[in-house]
């Protein structure tokens, strides 16, 4: 006889009172299912730039804490061309892109998940390389997917979505992008739309417009995944260039696309491109993306004067005056996003420093230097933040009111790009492979 209780630790607790040789073969087979379920419930996807909601967030348990460049890792494969895209999950692919022949070959490469064997590595499109700072990439954007595509943006602008085994499904090369930074913003899916900004300055003989003059060429756009037509252009009237990724909120059952480019954070209808509203937010090449919190959304202002600023949700067009709860100019970043764990927004700059702030005031709370340059942005995982450098040190600290170092791991291969989190592993990229930190065995045994 098997009774099952509702345990504090799992999902099911097993009482055994009386075991026959064939209950007992019931029994193994209900718990192995009961495991296996379990840890299906546990694994999670990371389909996007930051994770499933685009705020650097894991629902994930016993992630690994300590590794280095051979210790407690599952598996490194070496990445050919060069790129600062981050990988993404989805159950056992892993994805990303990269680009070679100095730029112009565009690639994408699906790996799986559990040995690091690359399963295919095919072009998907060429392109003239152009401008782009020393940090970005002529292949920087994340790729998204909804688990039966992968959609991928380059340098050039062009958009290309492939199924998984790598054929392509179809190619959008209507944007022809320029911008003297390059291209960095990732895309994201809501619903039938693929959203990709494109905050780029003019390709004249002034390339001061759109940089440091702002100009009206910059818009957020969005094709249907399926087909890769365009559904809609969303100006953004005045601003100046940017790299971020867009995240979505959902107000009054409604969903909107938040969205930051230089001068300027946004919120558009993923309907029709109607832009909602606007703030003015001062800075040029912005980079972080923003996050959600309690009522408030979080946002980092870019390079002249970098701030921080609480933003109070909805209103409708101009709400500079009226929506702005707070402004922080301590410890802004001006390249990793931020992160919010409740009741707490942290963030790290560009320089290794790193700030917690109280949520409804903006307060520093702690500020502590743990290393030197860092670009990518920062996680949160089973009450932990996870951060890395430039330098590929990670250091774990606990999240909180107060500062405390967990763990400083080190894979001494430079690092640009953000982790991924799937099915207790951690990724990372480097300039030079993919490592997969952790257990290497996925599956949830008995104990």
């Amino acid at each position: 006889m098997l009774k099952m209780t509702r345990g504090r630790r799992g999902p099911l607790r097993q009482t055994i009172f009386v075991c026959s040789i064939q209950s007992c073969r019931f029994i193994v087979g209900v718990l192995t299912l009961s495991l296996l379920l379990a840890s299906q419930v546990a694994a999670e996807n990371w389909p996007r730039f930051r994770g499933p909601t685009g705020q650097g967030i894991s629902s994930e348990h016993n992630l690994p804490v300590r590794w280095s460049a051979t210790d407690n890792i599952a598996w490194k494969s070496e990445i050919p061309g060069e790129g600062w895209s981050s990988p993404i999950v989805w159950e056992d692919h892993v994805f990303l892109t990269s680009a070679t022949d100095d730029g112009k070959s565009c690639r994408v490469i699906s790996l799986d998940r559990r040995t690091g064997e690359i399963l295919w590595n095919v072009e998907v499109a060429t392109q003239v390389p152009g401008r782009k700072r020393t940090k970005n990439s002529y292949a920087s954007p994340t790729p998204v997917t909804d688990g039966e595509h992968v959609f991928v943006v380059f340098a050039s602008g062009v958009i290309v979505a492939l199924d998984y085994a790598g054929n392509i499904a179809w190619k959008n090369d209507e944007v022809r992008f320029f911008s003297v930074h390059g291209l960095g913003a990732s895309p994201i899916l809501v619903r039938d739309h693929l959203i990709m900004p494109y905050d780029g300055s003019s390709d004249g003989v002034d390339n001061q417009i759109g940089f440091k003059i702002p100009w009206g060429g910059a818009f957020v756009l969005s094709v249907d995944k399926r087909t890769g037509t365009v559904n809609w252009r969303g100006r953004r009237g005045l601003s100046r260039l940017g790299h971020v990724t867009p995240v979505v909120l959902s107000l009054g059952g409604q969903d909107q696309i938040i969205t930051c480019a230089g001068d300027a954070v946004q919120a558009f209808d993923p309907a029709n491109g109607v832009r909602l509203w606007s703030v003015y937010s001062k800075g040029e090449g912005v980079t972080p993306s923003p996050v959600i919190g309690e009522r408030l959304i979080f946002t980092a202002s870019g390079f002249e004067e970098p701030t921080i600023r609480a933003i109070r949700w909805g209103g409708k067009d101009d709400v500079t005056r009226t929506h702005i709860a707070w402004e922080q100019k301590k410890g802004v970043p001006t390249q990793p996003s931020l992160l919010y764990v409740r009741p707490h927004l942290y963030a790290i700059s560009d320089q290794g420093i790193a700030t917690c702030y109280q949520e409804a005031t903006g307060d520093v709370v702690w500020r502590e230097r743990i290393g030197s340059a860092h670009c990518a942005s920062p996680i949160y995982a089973d009450g932990r933040i996870y951060f890395l450098s430039e330098e590929g040190e990670a250091t774990v600290i606990e999240a909180g009111g107060t500062f405390q170092v967990v763990a400083r791991n080190t894979i001494p291969e430079r690092s640009l790009s953000s982790y991924a989190v799937s099915q207790r592993n951690i990724f990372i990229r480097t300039d030079k492979h993919l490592y997969c930190v952790g257990r290497s065995d996925k599956v949830i045994k008995k104990e």
